[in-house]
């Protein structure tokens, strides 16, 4: 039963094949048969797929189906809940936010309300505004003179260099707007953080960039210039990295324009 599909095929093309001297109708018919009698031929004698070689032939629709199983359980199966971790109604608000259309959804819900973890906000009969503090903490000790209220929310580090100039005047305007920190990154402060004048968090690691000598040897007059910036809210020290351990990122010099040699305080087109 195995090799039935593939002997009907084959003995089709003989019968095909035979006909074809009497009408040539029949020459179209006997290639489409060869051609899948050659395909469960070497089906039968190749190794890889124990499926294949049990069924030459019908063996070949577990594989095609299994290619589209994701498609077919998109448009066919899947509910407008069940996608994880983004369902098709969220998928599609992103798409009718992106095309600048209507972004609302109907009053009601198809969600299971009572499914254990569900989560919503509930209505207040009394709002209050709230208290700017709430989502905030302070970031100094007694002996610090300037100390620094600090958002629960920031961005974390990401250098210029590694992001766009565009990439971080978006980033550095959202933190002045939203008040809260913008880390520089490993890669030091460039004119980029500084245009929209967010709140910054200048990230220093093992190559000093920022405050380095020619040679790489840190240079406290640089330091202190860079530490004394009123748009400079806090310094992070960056001891190691998790994929790197004592050493920092890696930009290679192809990628060092003037731009960002100024910040970092390195030559143009050096590693």
């Amino acid at each position: 039963m195995r090799y039935l599909t593939f002997l009907i095929v084959a003995v089709a093309t003989l019968i095909f094949a035979f006909l074809s001297f009497h009408h040539p109708f029949f020459i179209i018919l006997a290639l489409i048969g060869a051609v899948g009698t050659g395909i469960g031929i070497y089906n039968l004698f190749q190794t890889h797929h124990s499926v294949l070689r049990n069924y030459p032939l019908i063996g070949m629709m577990r594989f095609f189906l299994e290619s589209i199983r994701k498609e077919m359980r998109q448009y066919f199966i899947e509910s407008d809940t069940d996608g994880t971790p983004f369902s098709r109604n969220k998928r599609a608000i992103v798409y009718q936010r992106a095309k600048v259309q209507l972004d609302k959804r109907p009053f009601g819900t198809i969600l299971d309300v009572y499914q254990p973890g569900f989560e919503w906000l509930s209505h207040s009969l009394a709002p209050q505004h709230p208290d700017p503090k709430t989502f905030r903490i302070s970031i100094g000790g007694p002996q610090c003179t300037k100390p620094y209220s600090a958002s629960v929310f920031n961005i974390s580090a990401m250098s210029f260099g590694a992001l766009s100039a565009n990439a971080i005047r978006a980033l550095n305007k959202g933190a002045k707007e939203g008040g809260f920190a913008h880390d520089t990154g490993e890669g030091s402060i460039s004119i980029h953080h500084r245009e929209p004048g967010g709140d910054l968090i200048w990230e220093i690691g093992s190559g000093y960039f920022g405050c380095r000598h020619e040679d790489g040897s840190f240079n406290a007059e640089r330091f202190v210039e860079q530490a004394q910036s009123p748009q400079v809210k806090m310094i992070e020290i960056k001891l190691s990295q998790g994929a790197k351990p004592g050493h920092g990122g890696v930009l290679p010099g192809a990628k060092v324009t003037r731009e960002i040699a100024e910040a970092r305080g390195v030559r143009i087109g050096q590693d």
